[in-house]
């Protein structure tokens, strides 16, 4: 009985030496193909996963050519004096070829699964590549991997073409389940065939089970659902790396002298001058910032988060210099391009970015940039969370905190790599409205103590007139304004900055004197104290500087009809037709915002009614 179930024992052994194998080569590759191998990618891929797709005759095959005493590899072999041909060692290459691919495509699989914001966050919080693959990568794709290994192990186990080709089948050394199958049912011992075949499906239905169980978990991991809190009052090691080219840091946060370069004694600023070619535009931009927030406006897709990319070294622009006080980044004539985890930028991501596997307080140790004892990291970390009001939830994990919290602790993480520029890119974007007021005013305050460069992206103009003293307009790749936000809102210079900034009322206009210009789309000749310049295209004026006078003395007023209403909680929103009534809902100049006491006392009057478009409030626009 022990000599007929040998073929389970060689099985098992060879299984699980090719299982071990194929891990570790498989990992490695799909790490490899992760980076851009270029127009070379598909061919690579293709041979990588070749043995999925051929025939296991085809294979061995191969297998046997190469590794024959005629091979390239076979005679490699021989000349140490080793043969491989009809040997164990034949049937592990043979299960270690067609597992491989298996074990390959599910750890590349779940590494993509992965969300890139998390592996370009490890990077701005001073990870090494291999760090990043060893404390993000690998442990987000565990299940997944686990899935591969299992999988791998049941196509090693079930090999029976290429092993028969390469390793032969001899009893008690080469011959495997799948092939003690064959032979037996070819020389009429079914019973033995039988038994073999019942022990394989149990092995088989038993890696499917675990398969099954481990995908399902994967799933749950990207829901963040599935781990349990650690019981209160027990401590979670914490496990911090340091990459070796970042200066230190002391607890108080105050820079010390740095291990590989230099920190220059310069003053807080920012300067950007870049290009990038992008598929719909060219990204051209070219600013300077110091201490003050500097909020950047835009519509969706005008290039904001890719310049805040540029300057985290997340992409890299195709000419141009990034200097942050008195350091550079980036300059293209010199070649200087530092890594991300050089550049010491503190990045906060639209979703946050927090590393599900870690729990708080690892989340935010994980980008301290000093060597210091467990009790130092412990003292810094809950410093970071009572600055954010979210003392005592180092505990915790991310799934466990709402939107509002969830931000605070990647603010707190950002801050606690003592970064020299913070990058905040739609912060409160993931946000309900009622969170986003108390978590704006937390930032504010923030903000006000820290000693660095701040570039704020939102599309919340409120939020931009609150936070950012400073505003930089972006369009299509564009710096089309840079000044103080009460320049930027009151006197824009064209088209695209005071639509962004919320301007809706534009008319196109021509110049008729120095003093009066016609407004084509609404009918009406309008008198201007400001200089018309000779480039002058359009005239606007925002809606809530609409005045509805009682005469029709003054200047610029004009008689008018509501064509119709829109309304929010505190406002409404008057649609007007000047001059005449309207034929329809949509037939109107002039959008007026006004608070609901107001329309209370206007919607009582005749029409028509009088309006006002104050000379100080007129908007001459350049295209």
């Amino acid at each position: 009985m022990m000599t007929d179930l040998t073929p389970i024992w060689i099985s098992l052994k060879t299984a699980t030496t090719a299982t071990v194998i194929t891990f570790f080569l498989g990992i490695m590759a799909a790490r490899w193909m992760l980076g851009d191998r270029g127009k070379s990618k598909g061919l690579i891929e293709g041979l990588l996963t070749a043995p999925l797709v051929l025939p296991p005759t085809v294979v061995g095959f191969l297998l046997l050519l190469l590794c024959g005493r005629n091979g390239f590899i076979g005679q490699i072999l021989d000349y140490f004096g080793v043969t491989v041909i009809f040997s164990w060692y034949a049937t592990v290459i043979a299960s270690t070829v067609v597992a491989f691919p298996l074990m390959y495509k599910t750890a590349l699989g779940a590494f993509k699964q992965i969300d890139s914001n998390l592996l370009a966050c490890a990077r701005t919080l001073g990870s090494s590549e291999w760090t990043v693959f060893l404390r993000i990568i690998l442990p987000l794709a565990k299940p997944g991997l686990i899935a591969g290994t299992l999988l791998a192990f049941a196509r090693a186990l079930g090999e029976f073409g290429a092993t028969l080709m390469l390793a032969g089948s001899i009893p008690g050394q080469t011959e495997t389940i799948p092939i003690a199958i064959f032979f037996a049912a070819e020389g009429g011992a079914m019973d033995r065939a039988l038994l073999l075949v019942i022990i394989m499906l149990v092995i088989s239905l038993g890696v499917i089970t675990a398969v099954n169980y481990w995908t399902e978990g994967n799933r749950e991991v990207r829901r963040q659902v599935t781990k349990a809190v650690p019981p209160e009052g027990r401590r979670r090691q914490l496990t911090v790396e340091y990459p070796q080219k970042i200066a230190p840091w002391d607890l108080k946060g105050e820079r010390k002298k740095a291990i590989d370069y230099p920190v220059p004694q310069a003053k807080i600023e920012l300067i950007v001058d870049i290009q990038k070619q992008l598929p719909d535009f060219l990204l051209e931009v070219a600013f300077q910032t110091n201490q003050t927030p500097l909020g950047l406006l835009g519509g969706s897709g005008a290039g904001k988060s890719l310049i805040l990319r540029c300057i985290a070294g997340l992409d890299t622009p195709d000419r141009g210099r990034i200097v942050l006080n008195g350091r550079v980044l980036f300059d293209s004539e010199r070649g200087i391009n530092l890594l991300p985890r050089e550049r010491a930028c503190g990045f906060l991501f639209q979703n946050y970015a927090l590393f599900p596997h870690l729990t708080i307080a690892e989340n935010i140790a994980f980008g301290m940039r000093s060597p210091q004892s467990k009790r130092e990291i412990k003292q810094e970390v809950e410093r970071q969370l009572i600055a954010v009001d979210l003392p005592g939830m180092g505990s915790r994990y991310p799934r466990e905190l709402s939107g509002g919290q969830q931000q605070r602790v990647a603010l707190a993480r950002a801050k606690a790599s003592e970064p020299g520029i913070m990058l905040l890119d739609e912060p409160f974007s993931a946000l309900d409205t009622y969170l986003r007021d108390k978590q704006e005013k937390l930032l504010r305050n923030n903000l006000i103590h820290y000693q660095g460069v701040t570039l704020f992206i939102t599309h919340n103009l409120e939020e931009a007139y609150r936070v950012c003293p400073n505003l930089l307009v972006v369009d299509k790749g564009r710096a089309i304004a840079h000044g103080t936000k009460q320049d930027i809102f009151e006197h824009p210079r064209n088209f695209r900055t005071a639509l962004v900034t919320g301007c809706k009322n534009f008319s196109r206009a021509v110049g008729l004197s120095d003093r009066h210009i016609q407004a084509l789309d609404w009918d009406c000749i309008l008198e201007v104290i400001e200089p018309i310049p000779q480039s002058l295209k359009y005239v606007g004026i925002r809606a809530h500087q609409l005045i509805f006078p009682d005469t029709d003395d003054g200047a610029n007023t004009f008689p008018c009809w509501l064509a119709t209403i829109s309304e929010t909680q505190h406002r409404m929103t008057l649609y007007l037709k000047l001059n005449q009534p309207p034929t329809h809902p949509e037939d109107y100049h002039l959008q007026a915002e006004v608070f609901k006491d107001k329309w209370a006392e206007l919607k009582d009057r005749p029409f028509p009614w009088k309006i006002q478009l104050s000379q100080l409030r007129i908007i001459l626009l350049q295209a």
